[in-house]
């Protein structure tokens, strides 16, 4: 068992990665009526990706004995102005999430969980290559702009790609 200050922590970002796993599907959602395939598909898998971050975190908290609770769903913004809109917001969530993972992990050795501290290494990493992942799909957009012919080539290669990108 652990205390209940690693419990509420863990809980809470079980449900910051239920609730990634549906901004992730609703800019997937999104993106996809725009008629941009590849990245409708990276989208819609990262969304999956997220659950199961969430799924990961039950069960961890499920073998110490704690108790999982799952918070309703607040609303999730289904409306873009651009891809760049979209993955400046994703970026931004990206970067919560990460501060949120900072500060579990900164609990665990405030309680002396080394249990907690070495799995919530695995959040680290993956934090750290969806911050840069995010950052580089933004940076290539920027790059683009505007231009229908270069966002065709984008998307065209998002679909090429998505199953070999890691986030």
């Amino acid at each position: 068992m652990f205390s209940e200050k690693i419990q509420k922590g863990l809980i809470k970002q079980l449900n910051r990665e239920l609730e990634s796993s549906q901004l992730y599907l609703s800019m997937a959602t999104w993106v996809e009526r725009k008629g941009y395939e590849g990245i409708c598909e990276f989208l819609y898998d990262h969304s999956n990706e997220e659950r199961i971050h969430m799924l990961k975190l039950i069960r961890y908290i499920n073998k110490r004995g704690g108790n999982v609770i799952l918070y309703d769903l607040l609303h999730v913004n289904t409306t873009y102005i651009s891809l760049k809109e979209l993955f400046m917001k994703l970026l931004e969530h990206e970067k919560k999430i990460s501060k949120e993972i900072n500060f579990l992990v900164e609990i665990s050795l405030q309680e002396k969980d080394y249990f907690t501290y070495n799995f919530l290494q695995w959040y680290v990493e993956e934090q750290i290559e969806e911050e840069a992942l995010s950052k580089t799909i933004l940076d290539k957009i920027e790059l683009i702009g505007e231009d229908k012919g270069g966002l065709y080539l984008f998307d065209k290669d998002m679909k090429s790609s998505h199953k070999n990108i890691k986030l």
